[in-house]
């Protein structure tokens, strides 16, 4: 059998370390029991969207081509295997972490989880209230004999019980009673109208008065009383499940589908399409064996657990007022400086380009702009992409406003935004309802890419206002997502910027671009570019140096690349947070490449690339990691950053990322993580924390009335 490849790592396996790293958080004890609770959910929902795409598009691939191998030699079988071995032992340390350590230690802090079996007399008789009154006419159970075994929803909550007829003289009598000899299994799904927290009434009158809260889970009660549905039966055994099924598909494309339409049949395909993994609580084998067979699944499919199914429902903790007490302190997110609020924007961006660091700065400025623009008498057009924006969305309310007033507004709706796609076509119908003119997709790729441009006719002519980001539109993930963004009246932004909305949303070829790189057109070719010129500059004394920040890196043309530039003595530093493909640290291959990931409070959103240049220092935002799908497969963008003064902000900021001890894990050769730690006995450095101080003394010290001169950047 081929060697594995020490030039890659697996794309899956990667991805399964971050979510590692995700539980890390999970299981420290020096961060707030909710949020250790919050990064256990997001282990779970993170599992759930890894099965339904990457799983299943792996096993879709080991039908259709099972001798292919990925860049790290490994064929679909054999990654498989070492996904489904990895993903027990991070599932089953995620539900270790949450049964014996989060839940106990919530418990000591009054929010108390009780199960069915250490349910009170006043528990009981609540809860059989509530089943016999509220939950029993919601529930419908559903025989699974002969050939009646129904479709189980993806996502969904079930419960499985195994029966025994209390009389066979009965059933012998009963038409509808099962066939002889069998264990009939019978299915129940856990409705999803009524909160799946279930606050338990207080003990006595003094503990009613008390912060303390005992709770217990709508699935606990259904499981506790199943044997009131069943009436002449016996339930043996239970269990609760879910299924993940497959979400890897997309739209048909050709052109002449409509493609709202098509993706309306994608959405309900999502639904039907096969299995791919069971998670389940403990039972004995005959319920597994029997779900398992029923599925089509294999045992390595199977995830049982000792605990709540699906995690992420206990977030609604999370909203108590106890858990304030239990959360990380409230961090403000500050209004940047060098704006004035109540003031348009377009008055300070006639003078200097701003720059906006979400979450520690305030995403209001972005909508603002927005509703200013939307009102304005004098702007004439608003041209924007949309690829996931929030579900209440205030930027999606401007744009309705704007074209209501008479304004030339389009935006470009990503429809394909993976598990996005229901919501977006309610917005792209919204809007085009009011007016808007809604450009809805490009064949074969996603417009990934976040652009947003205000016309205005002023006294000096036509201006135009260019917002380009590294995230998305959402108002609600810009307070959870870091993310930078900049404003700017850049005459060769706006004329690219021109250019761009053309070609995506009708029949202009593709026109050389100034400031603004494009995939799949010139992005990647850039990159390369940028790449071999530091290995071509880098001398013994004057080493080269790479410093980049993204989500994930896997496309093998830039890894190769870096491992050339690392054997010319180029240094590069990458600060990853998700998945990684190159192997770092192999003598004669990468031993200039350092590889940092940190998870902390906020996500870490934001791409950021710096070259040095033989010390024509160049330094580029983009929407786009280096992965094959951003490169060839996506609409993405990358622009560069000429101000001076916010040259030296987004270098500064780039270069903390790599101070980080507390946060931040190194990847080693093996494929392993180590947590970093503080060096000489100094105390740990937590980037995030650093930026949310410097934000804070910058809002402190600065006056707004004392004018900032900027000096722009040029090519020499």
């Amino acid at each position: 059998m081929k060697t594995p490849s020490p030039l890659f790592f697996n794309r899956e396996l990667s991805w399964i370390e971050f979510n590692a790293r995700v539980l890390h958080e999970a299981r420290r004890t020096d961060i707030p029991l909710m949020e250790r609770l919050k990064f256990l959910a997001i282990v779970s929902s993170n599992f759930d969207e890894f099965f339904m795409v990457r799983v299943a598009a792996i096993k879709r691939q080991r039908r259709h081509s099972p001798e292919q191998r990925d860049l790290a030699g490994l064929t679909p079988q054999e990654q498989l295997e070492r996904i489904s071995n990895r993903a027990h032992q991070v599932v089953g340390l995620q539900y270790e972490t949450l049964m014996n350590q989060v839940l106990p230690q919530l418990a000591q802090q009054g929010i108390h989880y009780v199960s069915p079996k250490e349910y009170t007399q006043k528990h009981t008789q609540f809860t059989k209230t509530m089943f016999m009154q509220e939950i029993f006419p919601l529930l419908t159970p559903i025989r699974t004999d002969g050939e009646l075994f129904p479709h189980l929803a993806n996502l969904k909550l079930y419960g499985a019980f195994a029966l025994e007829p209390l009389s066979r003289n009965d059933t012998e009598r009963n038409p509808f009673a099962p066939a002889p000899n069998t264990i009939p299994v019978a299915l129940i799904q856990v409705p999803a109208g009524i909160s799946r927290i279930v606050v338990l009434p207080a003990e006595t009158p003094e503990a009613a008065g008390s912060h303390a809260i005992q709770f217990t889970l709508l699935d606990d009660i259904i499981y506790h009383y199943a044997t009131y549905l069943f009436p002449g039966y016996k339930v043996l055994e239970g269990m609760l499940f879910k299924v993940n099924r497959d979400a890897d598909f997309a739209v048909d494309e050709d052109e002449t589908i409509d493609l709202p339409q098509a993706m309306e049949a994608v959405l309900e395909k999502r639904q039907s399409s096969w299995p791919v993994r069971l998670l389940c609580t403990r039972a004995t084998r005959y319920l597994t064996d029997f779900l398992q067979e029923k599925l089509g699944l294999t045992e390595q499919d199977v995830y049982t657990v000792e605990g709540p199914i699906d995690p992420s429902t206990l977030l609604d903790l999370t909203e108590w007022p106890q858990a304030a007490a239990l959360s990380y302190e409230k961090w403000e997110h500050f209004y940047p400086p060098l704006l004035e609020k109540g003031q348009p924007l377009w008055d300070t961006l006639k003078h200097r380009d701003v720059l906006i660091h979400v979450p520690f700065e305030s995403y209001d400025p972005v909508v603002t702009f927005l509703n200013d623009a939307a009102d304005d008498a004098n702007t004439m057009a608003i041209k924007m992409t949309l690829y996931r924006t929030s579900g209440n969305s205030p930027i999606i309310r401007a744009l309705e406003r704007a074209a209501q007033k008479g304004k030339q507004v389009t935006v470009f709706v990503e429809l394909k935004a993976r598990f996005d796609e229901r919501q977006n076509l309610s917005w792209a119908d919204q809007l085009e309802k009011a007016g808007v003119i809604v450009v809805h997709g490009i064949l074969h790729l996603k417009v990934h890419g976040k652009l947003l441009m205000v016309v205005r006719r002023e006294e000096t002519g036509i201006c135009r206002y260019v917002h380009l980001s590294t995230g998305n539109y959402n108002d609600k993930t810009a307070k959870l997502y870091v993310d930078l963004s900049l404003f700017t009246t850049n005459e060769e932004f706006a004329n690219d910027a021109t250019l761009f909305f053309n070609t995506i949303s009708g029949y202009s070829i593709i026109q050389p671009m100034e400031r603004l790189l494009m995939a799949p057109v010139t992005l990647k070719d850039k990159l390369l570019e940028l790449i071999e010129r530091e290995t071509r500059l880098s001398t013994e004394s004057v080493p080269g140096l790479i410093i980049a920040k993204m989500n994930s890196i896997g496309h093998e043309e830039i890894i190769q690349k870096l491992y050339e530039a690392s054997q010319a003595g180029v240094r590069v530093l990458l600060n990853v947070r998700g998945i990684c493909m190159l192997v770092p640290g192999v003598p004669g291959q990468s031993e200039n490449i350092q590889v940092v990931s940190i998870i902390d409070r906020y996500l870490e959103h934001s791409r950021i690339f710096y070259f040095q240049n033989g010390g024509a220092e160049e330094l580029y935002l983009s929407s786009a990691d280096w992965m094959p799908r951003n490169m060839e497969r996506r609409v993405e963008l990358m622009f560069p950053v000429l101000q001076e003064e916010t040259f030296k902000e987004v270098k500064r900021i780039l270069q903390m990322y790599f101070e980080d001890t507390s946060h931040a894990h190194q990847l080693q050769r093996d494929g392993s993580w180590v947590p970093a730690q503080p060096t000489d006995g100094q105390p740990p450095v937590r980037v995030q924390e650093k930026l949310q101080q410097m934000y804070q003394r910058r809002v402190e010290a600065c006056d707004t009335h004392v004018p900032i001169e900027f000096v722009v950047r040029r090519r020499g």
